[in-house]
């Protein structure tokens, strides 16, 4: 049996490679081979951070009498989601399509021509109520395939056609001032007034949702926007959601109280999440400037890579058990601290005899402020230490373009409002990275690791994600070819990401390998869309570009809000990027262009009180290449600040209580 995942460049197929199933990565080789045997595929998709599909990994994949099973009657391929999420992204479709819901494992029975005549999730290896043993479904599914193939292989089409007519693009409405409005009043409706956040458990970090909160308020003074907002950013918080001694957050809570997390840590989430805090943190918070500067160093201790890029997930098990790493009960804590100390501690983090985990072990939270800020640093430190000797997660370690591109964002931006030099840093670094590696010949790939890209192709989010991180970078530093670099990529995706419909647009290129649909979905989940990351940095792009260029993105961004409308009056949970990118159009967006020597003062006054979504860019009168600065002279010797918004601009200004009374306005 060849073993063909041994040269994967995935950390989730090599956690496979030893598995005595003959697994197959995706590919015309793996679709010919069941065309030669006819025999169905099963295709089991998951990804490497994900507790459950360890749990099946073990249960089945690893178990000789299943694998012998899967070989004699399947053609078997195994797929990281997150480095095809294309793929995921049609199946995901047809198993919520044939059972309700979905998420991973995902487990879909296909067609030798790829098209799924069953799907599922998680199976047990012994029956449960109401779900079959995963043997006792695969030797039904062979059966059905040798019985009745023909049957199997229409239903499978009459699926396929009826996803890909529910995929069309939705009709065009306006995101405008009165959908904004609507949006917020519909969020605040179904937030949860006790807890934060919205919904009940299992409860995930709206962070997104939040952003659009935040700039809605700047732009209109909504002060239940505002609450909304910051009530939900503190609960996260002070939850056991979040690394109270480390920083960072994990995945989603299983309760509705952000007390128990599901314990994966994924990068997406923390660079949305910096994005959030670093945002209520230059409006004057002190507790969101401490969550802020703790998530940065959770990206730069743990999901940094020697290449300089960011993982893309620290693992939900350590060792084959959720939440070992990080759980404590009074004993340990006094093990650890001493009687007094560990006394103090297990008060102050909400750690009980009965536990509020598992076994009597409890997840830290900080439900109140420590009263004495020397004592808490020593507990922490000790703690964190004494933790650091503990078995660690295993780390997902290939980089995810997109998601790098949401971290370059947050890391720039925040460096910039928060005067954090060394996070520009750290986005320069990651940019350098993706620029250097996950381009090829003028073409973005999915993923690295260890520095080699992986062969799956970008996909539209990869494009937009990363244009925007290029375009925050390049307000950063100031210079050019982070803007040259970004343009190019949104050029690129304009010209092979487009669907028929003006606006709309495929997660997939054109000349991309063809699957039996071409994905095409707009919503938000954890991370923007492709569409809406992409519109995003038309928009911003359309504020420091060159006049002509700027023309043409801006109206290709406003043509992509209009299909978002029916989405974000309907569903604003699930819009929170595309309401975020249509409150910084409401609002211009607002350019801020400084330039001269002495600047600093001026930049990071704009970038602190500047509405959300809008751009400040500071450098030399008419630096090359940088379109912002053209024709925006000194002001008798001293550094001036430009403000604008669409096409009109006030008179330019060298004080900092002058600018902020105009961003005020």
């Amino acid at each position: 049996m060849a073993n063909r995942l041994a040269g994967a460049t995935s950390p989730y197929l090599l956690q496979h490679a030893g598995n005595p199933v003959d697994w197959w990565q995706w590919g015309p080789e793996a679709l010919a081979e069941a065309r030669r045997r006819n025999v169905p595929i099963l295709l089991s998709v998951g990804y490497a951070a994900c507790h459950w599909c360890h749990v099946m990994a073990h249960e089945s994949f690893e178990d000789e009498g299943t694998a012998a099973l899967m070989n004699a009657h399947f053609v078997n391929i195994k797929v990281d989601r997150e480095e095809r999420p294309d793929i995921d992204a049609v199946y995901m479709a047809a198993t919520q399509a044939m059972t309700g819901q979905g998420g991973w494992p995902m487990t879909c029975f296909l067609t030798p021509a790829g098209e799924p005549f069953h799907c599922g999730t998680y199976y047990p290896p012994s029956p449960r109520p109401g779900i079959p043993s995963f043997q006792q479904l695969l030797t039904a599914v062979a059966e059905a395939w040798t019985e009745r193939p023909d049957d199997l292989r229409d239903g499978a089409k009459r699926l396929i056609g009826h996803l890909t007519e529910q995929s069309g693009p939705l009709q065009a409405s306006a995101v405008d001032a009165g959908a904004l409005a609507a949006a917020a009043e519909k969020l605040a409706f179904e937030a949860d007034p006790k807890h934060g956040g919205f919904g009940t458990a299992p409860k995930f970090p709206p962070s997104m949702v939040l952003e659009f909160l935040l700039r809605h308020h700047e732009r209109t003074g909504s002060a239940d926007a505002l609450s909304l907002a910051e009530s939900t950013a503190v609960a996260m918080a002070r939850g056991g959601i979040h690394d109270q001694l480390a920083g960072g957050f994990a995945r989603y809570s299983v309760d509705a109280e952000w007390i128990v997390p599901h314990f994966e840590k994924m990068l997406y989430d923390n660079a949305l999440l910096l994005r959030v805090y670093a945002h209520l943190a230059r409006r004057g918070s002190s507790f969101a400037l401490g969550i802020a500067e703790g998530i940065v160093r959770f990206l730069e201790t743990d999901l940094r890579t020697p290449q300089g890029g960011f993982a893309a997930a620290l693992d939900a098990d350590t060792d084959g058990v959720e939440g070992l790493t990080y759980v404590w009960t009074p004993t340990q804590l006094r093990e650890v601290l001493g009687d007094s100390d560990g006394e103090w501690a297990a008060s102050l983090f909400s750690v009980t005899e009965s536990g509020t985990f598992e076994k009597g072990a409890s997840t830290l939270q900080l439900l109140r402020d420590p009263d004495d800020a020397a004592r808490f640093e020593r507990v922490r430190s000790a703690l964190l230490a004494a933790r650091s000797a503990r078995p660690q997660p295993a780390r997902d370690d290939k980089v995810v373009t997109a998601w790098n591109g949401l971290a370059i964002t947050a890391l720039a931006e925040a460096g910039v409002a928060l005067e954090r030099p060394q996070w520009i840093d750290l986005a320069r670094d990651a940019a350098s990275l993706l620029l250097d590696v996950h381009l090829v010949d003028g073409r973005l790939r999915r993923s690295s690791r260890a520095g080699v890209a992986g062969v799956p192709a970008g996909v539209l989010e990869d494009y937009g994600c990363l244009a925007d991180g290029l375009l925050a970078l390049h307000q950063a530093t100031g210079e050019p070819r982070w803007l040259a670099a970004a343009t190019e990529l949104l050029d690129v995706a304009l010209a092979h990401f487009g669907a028929s419909a003006e606006g709309a647009y495929h997660d997939t290129a054109d000349d991309a390998e063809a699957l039996v649909q071409r994905p095409s979905d707009p919503t938000d989940n954890a991370s923007p869309s492709g569409a809406s990351a992409l519109a995003g940095a038309l928009l911003t792009a359309s504020a420091l570009a060159g006049y002509d260029q700027a023309a043409r993105y801006r109206s290709a961004a406003d043509a992509a809000l209009l299909r978002a409308g029916l989405l974000a009056s309907r569903a604003p949970r699930f819009a929170g990027h595309w309401l975020s990118v249509a409150e910084a159009a409401q609002s211009g967006p607002v350019q801020v262009a400084v330039v001269g020597p002495d600047r600093g003062a001026l930049v990071t006054a704009a970038a602190r009180h500047l509405h959300g979504g809008g751009v400040v860019l500071g450098g030399s009168p008419d630096a090359d290449g940088v379109p912002l600065l053209a024709d925006r002279p000194l002001i008798d010797g001293a550094a001036a600040a430009y403000v604008c918004r669409g096409y009109v601009c006030d008179r330019p200004v060298t004080g900092v209580a002058e600018l902020v009374e105009q961003l005020a306005r």
